[in-house]
């Protein structure tokens, strides 16, 4: 269902996110907030993160499913929900269908990873796997829908929804009384209007930045023509934000109360993790880390004391291995260089001799001889190297050429 600006923002209220409030008591947890020493240099003021990562099923998901499949009808309850999904909503609607009683159903896509499509079975869901990206699960899903009566749960377009997700913005009052700025990942646009609705009411000074992947952001075109537009083919890292089009109840709020939406870079995005990961000791999937990159990006940009949204951690072990070396490798921890050497023996030795002296320690070694490209006293060595930085890096490479090696990248 969609809603007409106007009727949104009727729709969606303090008085809403209160009810939700009160339903979700014993349902969903009043997630933590940690200090961060850290960003709170950084930025220049204190930064606190908001940890929804924490949350049941691993992400802020379900509180917006559980108020919305709890206000259906009992004739709706009856004719079980529909969902699609390829992770944190699809886990959120399934644990709020199993708590209320209601069966539901979860289309995910066939490449969803196994940790997710597990946990969506084992939360309660009959989990049916459909096509290979969101956009085709999703029409399964709808049409499913039609064809059987199920109620079909949006993850993000709808008020029961947004005021579900609007619980997360009353908590951060709550737990930080003094807070000026709130930076949150936006995909559709259910979290980030959700606590621009309960905020505003009570805070209307406190700041409210959006923050989306940068090859997935359709709100900064959509907010300049005045309405939804669609990205064709957003891409990035962090799949929990990578939505092509904001949905219509949520963009009309946005719109309205939330003051800027920034975009953030895959390496900006991988770097966050890294530091969630090891200064917070925190678990976070790329778009619980948004708002942490968005922060690494422009620290000076926000005015504190800042509330950094944490709003998921469920991300597949795969996923976490690639990202944490890409975010390695942004902040010049980890080098790739090929080079050409004499084919003799203890040539090899010799380079690894190089590397030792100036501290770089050697994860990977490839070595080809046979190549066409090479000469016939010639051999190419790739190596993946752990640094401890880009100045490092710059040594490195140094030390190299020095020792008379051509690096080719």
């Amino acid at each position: 269902m969609s809603y007409s600006t106007a009727d949104s923002l009727r729709h969606v209220t303090l008085d809403d996110v209160r009810g939700a409030q009160k339903m979700l008591t014993g349902v969903a947890r009043a997630t933590a907030m940690e200090g961060s020493r850290h960003l709170s240099q950084l930025v220049g003021s204190p930064v606190h993160l908001k940890c929804e990562n924490l949350q049941r099923t691993g992400s802020f998901k379900l509180r917006g499913a559980y108020v919305r499949i709890a206000g259906l009808l009992p004739e709706e309850r009856a004719a079980g929900v529909v969902a699609a999904s390829a992770g944190n909503h699809a886990q959120g609607v399934a644990l709020a269908s199993s708590l209320l009683g209601v069966h539901s159903t979860v289309f995910m896509p066939n490449g969803a990873p196994l940790p997710k499509i597990s946990a969506t079975r084992e939360y309660g869901a009959e989990v049916r796997l459909h096509g290979q990206v969101v956009d085709e699960t999703l029409a399964a899903a709808e049409e499913y829908a039609a064809r059987t009566g199920a109620v079909f749960i949006h993850p993000f377009d709808h008020p029961d929804i947004i005021a579900g997700q609007g619980t997360v913005g009353l908590e951060i009052l709550d737990q930080c009384p003094e807070v000026g700025t709130i930076v949150v990942g936006v995909g559709g646009g259910g979290l980030a209007a959700g606590i621009a609705v309960a905020v505003k009411a009570v805070r209307p000074d406190v700041r409210i930045v959006g923050v989306q992947a940068a090859g997935a952001a359709a709100y900064p075109p959509s907010l300049a023509a005045g309405h939804p537009v669609t990205v064709a083919n957003p891409a990035t890292m962090a799949d929990g934000i990578r939505v092509g089009r904001p949905g219509d109840v949520p963009f009309a709020i946005v719109e309205e109360l939330v003051d800027e939406v920034r975009t953030v870079s895959e390496d900006q995005l991988s770097a966050a993790l890294l530091l969630c990961l090891e200064r917070a000791k925190m678990v976070v999937e790329p778009a619980g880390a948004s708002p942490v990159a968005a922060l690494l990006g422009e620290p000076g940009a926000f005015a504190g004391p800042v509330v950094a949204v944490l709003s998921g951690g469920n991300v597949d072990p795969v996923l976490m291995q690639r990202v944490l070396r890409h975010g390695m490798a942004a902040q010049g921890r980890y080098l790739a260089v090929r080079l050409r050497l004499t084919d003799r023996p203890g040539a090899l030795a010799t380079l690894l001799g190089v590397l030792s002296a100036v501290d770089a320690n050697v994860l990977d070694v490839s070595h080809v001889r046979t190549d066409p490209r090479l000469g016939l006293a010639e051999a190419e060595v790739e190596l993946h190297l752990e640094t401890k930085g880009p100045a490092h890096c710059t040594e490195v490479g140094h030390s190299l050429r020095e020792a008379g090696y051509t690096v080719i990248d």
